[in-house]
């Protein structure tokens, strides 16, 4: 079997090329494609130098690993060595799943024309069954990251809470916060942040329309009914935030909130829910931010 140097060359251009832009959009990188290609080159470079068995030195594990570095550095410039780690994960675990499924769609094409020499698959195939494979393996790559991605997003993000609060029940989907650590700062109790408008069965239309007013001691927009029943049960809670430093929020005790996830139902009876007078999404895709002392 005749094999054309120039081929091997191209050939692991185009699939080195494939591979890092499927690992960049896995990674969310800002792809700049003459990086790409002038990491795929040096890739595919090495590949034909290997496949000559120039230096015996190209075939170590070592050199493999330093390549790897330094194709990725090239491709990606990552500012960190945790994130190089992190693309260079990325990038094998790509290059496995795209081996396998293009090499697959070349066995079953033209198998009687391929062998195998320093870890390269080699064969007379030609170049459009190398691109189809390519194409194939990516289409699988992304596809398969991206509904693993949003699985473990829908598990791990959000919950469903039912609230009791004043003898009625109000359910809602809250986003588990693993950076949200607020606790009511006297008793060190977990504080759960609730939307205002849904809790207008629970609490007085005169409360939650005047939280402002409130915190800033103003209580004259409240009447005295509401006032001796309600005011003692209102807690001061601090906060910051990106772009808010020093916040508050107006807090009340719950009676009780139950927390489903993942089928399973745990019931907490010491939370306090932190009223917040906006809305914490534009398209409402959850009300309420539970952290991970609260869940």
């Amino acid at each position: 079997m005749t094999i054309y140097i120039d081929i091997v060359l191209i050939e692991n251009l185009i699939m080195n090329f494939i591979i890092l832009l499927a690992t960049g959009l896995i990674l969310k990188e800002k792809i700049k494609v003459m990086r790409l290609l002038f990491s795929s080159l040096l890739g595919a470079i090495y590949s034909v130098v290997s496949y000559m068995s120039i230096l015996e030195i190209y075939t170590s594990m070592t050199l493999k690993i330093i390549l790897s570095i330094v194709i990725i550095y090239i491709a990606f410039n990552p500012q960190t060595i945790k994130k190089m780690w992190k693309d260079i994960l990325i990038f094998y675990l790509t290059s496995f799943v795209f081996g396998g499924a293009a090499f697959a769609l070349i066995y079953i094409i033209k198998p009687q024309d391929i062998l195998m020499k320093n870890g390269l698959f080699l064969g007379t195939y030609p170049l459009k069954t190398i691109l189809l494979g390519a194409i194939v393996a990516f289409i699988i790559i992304i596809a398969a990251f991206t509904v693993v991605k949003t699985k473990i997003t829908k598990k791990d993000m959000f919950c469903e809470i039912e609230i009791e609060l004043n003898g009625e029940k109000i359910k809602t989907t809250a986003m588990i916060d693993t950076g949200n650590l607020l606790k009511e700062p006297i008793t060190n109790t977990p504080v759960i942040v609730v939307e205002h408008t849904l809790l207008y069965d629970c609490i007085p239309k005169e409360i939650l329309n005047h939280l402002d007013e409130l915190l800033g001691g103003d209580f004259s927009k409240i009447p005295e009914s509401i006032k001796e029943k309600y005011i003692a049960k209102l807690k001061c809670i601090p906060f910051s935030s990106l772009g808010k430093q020093n916040g508050m929020l107006l807090g009340i005790r719950a009676d009780n909130i139950m927390i489903k996830n993942d089928d399973k139902k745990e019931k907490k009876e010491n939370i306090i829910i932190g009223i917040y007078n906006k809305s914490l999404t534009k398209r409402g895709e959850y009300r309420a931010l539970i952290g991970i002392e609260g869940f």
